[in-house]
């Protein structure tokens, strides 16, 4: 509990508006969840408030960690543009697919009319947008000193949102096929909740793994390593299973 508060305070305190945006988002993963219980309307085989409550989920999450990381930055850069593309793309995003879900329709790969396809190209717009964003944060922490960091968790940070920018633009694997299952239909027997292919590969679980290794590597640096050379390690590791989980789902193949 303290380490949470110290987390949430120190984002306050330097990025209110990072604050406020992923507190919203949470916020939000918990109307949806409610929504999920009264109204367990289906979308391809599975509860359509599932997806938005995933995704509030993960850009609270990821907005949370970019305003604990400019807190390193908020000295020496303007984050008034970067706080603005994270909380325009993502916000729209999130808005779009509570929006579908209500209406019990597809809010990914849905192209089925003009306006579907235009609103799900700006969805993916949106998305780059935010990739670029965390992008723009991760050349700040390569080309500026940090004195005050230790260097473990300075690499830590560094190459978890290289390993994240790798695996965002990976979406783009699922959008050119506009499917995100490999050997079967997008619904099929799936993980409860996070709704993982059983029988088929499914592109979303590398997605998944590998955007939030801007969360993973960190922690894990900030609980357990203090050697950068540690740090290099977990993260080549952290990196080859995901792009192995990627290849395996590229041929077709479930994750077990």
């Amino acid at each position: 509990m303290n380490s949470f508060k110290y987390f949430t305070g120190e984002i306050y305190q330097s990025n209110p508006a990072c604050f406020y945006f992923g507190l919203t988002n949470l916020v939000l993963a918990v109307v949806f969840g409610i929504m999920a219980l009264l109204n367990p309307i289906q979308v391809v085989g599975t509860n359509a408030w599932f997806k938005p409550i995933k995704f509030a989920l993960s850009i609270g999450i990821y907005v949370w960690t970019l305003g604990f990381f400019s807190r390193y930055l908020v000295d020496q850069v303007d984050l008034t543009y970067f706080n603005w593309t994270l909380i325009i793309s993502l916000g729209f995003e999130i808005i779009y697919i509570a929006f579908q879900a209500a209406r019990g329709q597809a809010s990914h790969f849905n192209v089925s009319t003009p306006i579907y396809s235009f609103l799900y190209t700006m969805m993916a717009l949106g998305a780059s947008l935010a990739t670029l964003a965390g992008a723009w944060m991760g050349y700040q922490f390569f080309t500026r000193d940090f004195p005050e960091m230790n260097s473990a968790f300075l690499w830590s940070v560094r190459l978890s949102i290289v390993i994240f920018v790798v695996f965002a633009f990976q979406g783009f694997a699922m959008g050119s096929r506009m499917t995100h299952t490999i050997g079967a239909k997008d619904g099929g027997p799936g993980v409860y909740f996070l709704n993982w292919s059983k029988v088929a590969g499914d592109l979303r679980i590398a997605h998944f793994l590998g955007m939030h290794s801007i969360q993973i590597i960190p922690l894990i640096t900030y609980l357990w390593i203090r050697d950068m050379r540690m740090v290099f390690l977990a993260s080549t590791i952290h990196f080859i299973l995901t792009m192995g989980i990627f290849i395996r789902a590229l041929g077709g193949k479930p994750l077990y």
